[in-house]
């Protein structure tokens, strides 16, 4: 099943498209205006003994979002995000881990069906971040320059020092000094959240969308959008 697409922003003849296997097709057009062959595919095999019953559910790709210059695709799946650079095809240049913490409770994830949540992802408009959604309507946002260790946490309320719980052992990083409020370093356990708090899988932030030039979120959790300035 074909789970997303995208053009590529500066050359009107290629796309990429994402499918339920967990590839990534780029096509271009110049060769064929019908696109049953790819130019390049971008995937990432999982070794035969970590196969699981949830290896192909998890793999699926919800989103991708090509960086404004053209040259890296961000994919979104169950667990991760991966940047790809679209030389090459040999694997993702960087992965993030988003959900690592969920994998003991995929069972109980599949019996509700929240392992089919379909999150999307989002890159800020100088290529250094990367964000995307989780549940209890927290949002994750990852440094994408290899070097970064940048892995920041934030949740879309009206009141977001409500869950906060400040403990000296996890210290405190913000994606910049206007946004110091509501961030928390990664390192969750099991069942709980960022803050300390058992997950909430009835909030969930699928929707958001970094501004193209302005250092910007926006983020749709239930029937609010919440908008953040970085």
């Amino acid at each position: 099943v074909i789970t997303s697409a995208e053009f590529h922003p500066t050359h009107c003849n290629t796309l990429a498209y994402s499918s339920s296997k967990g590839s990534i097709r780029l096509i271009d057009l110049r060769q064929s205006a019908l696109c049953d062959r790819h130019s390049k595919l971008f995937e990432e095999h999982e070794s035969p003994g970590s196969r699981s019953f949830f290896t192909e559910i998890i793999a699926s790709i919800s989103d991708i979002k090509f960086g404004r210059d053209g040259r890296y695709i961000l994919s979104r799946d169950y667990m991760t995000l991966k940047l790809w650079d679209i030389n090459m095809d040999a694997g993702p240049v960087s992965t993030f881990q988003v959900h690592e913490y969920l994998r003991p409770k995929l069972c109980d994830l599949y019996e509700n069906d929240s392992i089919f949540d379909k999150f999307e992802c989002c890159l800020s408009g100088d290529g250094q971040r990367v964000a995307t959604g989780s549940y209890s309507n927290l949002f994750r946002v990852f440094g994408s320059v290899p070097t970064s260790t940048e892995a920041t946490t934030l949740e879309a309320s009206k009141n977001p020092m409500r869950r906060q719980v400040q403990t000296p052992s996890r210290p405190t990083r913000s994606i910049s000094s206007s946004i110091s409020r509501v961030v928390r370093r990664g390192g969750e356990s099991t069942g709980n959240d960022t803050n300390g708090n058992s997950f909430d899988f009835t909030t969930k932030l699928l929707h958001l969308a970094w501004h193209p030039t302005e250092n910007s979120i926006a983020c749709a959790a239930a029937n609010s959008l919440y908008m953040y300035y970085a």
